[in-house]
């Protein structure tokens, strides 16, 4: 149990409305907490931390920050086995989008995506190519790959993309 204190005047009584306009999470509203999502999830069952479930419920209850502000939204793998499942049709990976296009107009962004951002300005892609792997393309009669960083931080810049200072 946690010892968490959680003041619920803070919470919004809207933000299921705001969930259920964004594209994806249209049947949020559909969820009776059967729990049949969280059963055959694969990540829930390596980690504690997602439960499409819960993630529903304290939507629903209206925990705004709690959600927005927390990672486990963001470890959903797309796998598509809730929603094969759930007998509400309530679409979780879609919703798990429409929830984190939310968290991510407000400025909520785990840092890893924030680092990967940085390495798209930095070198065009998410990793540096180097020598070495222009060598061995060259070995295999590929051609070089270039690194077109600029071409990159352009499209970023243009579509308002900021990385881990921004």
């Amino acid at each position: 149990m946690s010892d968490e204190i959680i003041d619920v005047g803070t919470f919004d009584p809207h933000f299921c409305d705001e969930i259920a306009a964004e594209p994806g999470g249209e049947h949020i509203r559909r969820c009776f907490s059967c729990s049949t999502c969280t059963a055959g999830c694969p990540v829930a069952g390596a980690t504690d931390k997602y439960n499409p479930r819960r993630i529903i419920h304290m939507a629903l209850l209206g925990m705004r920050e709690q959600v927005l502000r927390s990672d486990f939204v963001w470890l959903c793998s797309v796998c598509y086995t809730c929603y094969e499942r759930c007998p509400q049709d309530v679409r979780i990976p879609e919703l798990m989008n429409g929830i984190r296009n939310i968290a991510v107009r407000e400025g909520y962004i785990p840092r890893a995506f924030r680092l990967q951002v940085e390495k798209l300005r930095a070198h065009g892609r998410l990793y540096e190519i180097e020598d070495y792997e222009n060598e061995r393309r060259a070995e295999y009669g590929l051609p070089p790959i270039r690194e077109d960083a600029e071409e990159v931080g352009w499209i970023m810049d243009r579509m308002g993309v900021k990385g881990e200072g921004g």
